[in-house]
């Protein structure tokens, strides 16, 4: 399958699951942008809407939205739900969250000229990021089980390091946690970032 996606964008999540449910595709770097791919073919004839992610299956049928793509991985690999009762549930709720409350209100932050609204917004994820943090239940959202919610969040935390936005100390064991995975090591060599924590030692870059 073709996975279409920008490093340090959202898709970045969907990149880790791949990686982390060991699933093969093959990745395609979109400039969201300008809407093209690297070969300067219109990313619009694979996907009209122009975002990322997207993943082309190999039956032709085309996968967009995080939150779907996310589910639709974790439902081929139960090591990335939660434990539990309602397990499916929980994670859609978290990932439902992680997508309009807090990827939402960070899109305007990142063009915004006006203080004034930037404050407002800059509030608004502080408020949700302390929400999030309160529902940590060990190494991760969910305790000891890595999942996809875990991805978005991570995703997320690096945009709040992009623009400066100071996180609950509290998520410093969670980003340890996240960064210590292979697939994200890979994740983040294949896109050409650094971790966010210094002691996490990247992978060399492919």
């Amino acid at each position: 399958m073709d996975f279409y996606h920008t490093p340090t964008s959202c898709s970045q999540a969907t990149h880790i699951l791949l990686r982390e449910a060991k699933l093969e595709f093959r990745p395609h770097k979109v400039d969201i942008f300008i809407r093209t791919l690297e070969d300067g073919s219109d990313y619009a004839q694979v996907n009209p809407n122009g975002y990322v992610p997207a993943l082309m299956l190999d039956d032709g049928v085309l996968l967009t939205e995080n939150v779907a793509i996310i589910d639709w991985i974790a439902s081929r690999s139960p090591d990335l739900l939660p434990d539990g009762r309602l397990e499916r549930t929980r994670h859609l709720q978290m990932l439902a969250f992680l997508s309009t409350e807090v990827h939402k209100p960070f899109i305007p932050l990142f063009f915004l000229e006006d203080e004034a609204e930037q404050a407002r917004l800059r509030e608004i994820l502080a408020q949700r990021f302390r929400w999030i943090a309160s529902k940590i239940e060990g190494d991760f959202l969910f305790g000891g089980h890595f999942t996809g919610a875990d991805a978005f969040l991570y995703v997320m935390l690096r945009w709040a390091a992009m623009v400066g936005l100071e996180a609950p100390r509290s998520f410093q064991g969670f980003v340890e946690a996240v960064e210590r995975r292979g697939s994200v090591k890979a994740v983040l060599a294949a896109e050409g970032l650094q971790p966010l924590c210094a002691d996490a030692a990247p992978l060399p870059a492919t």
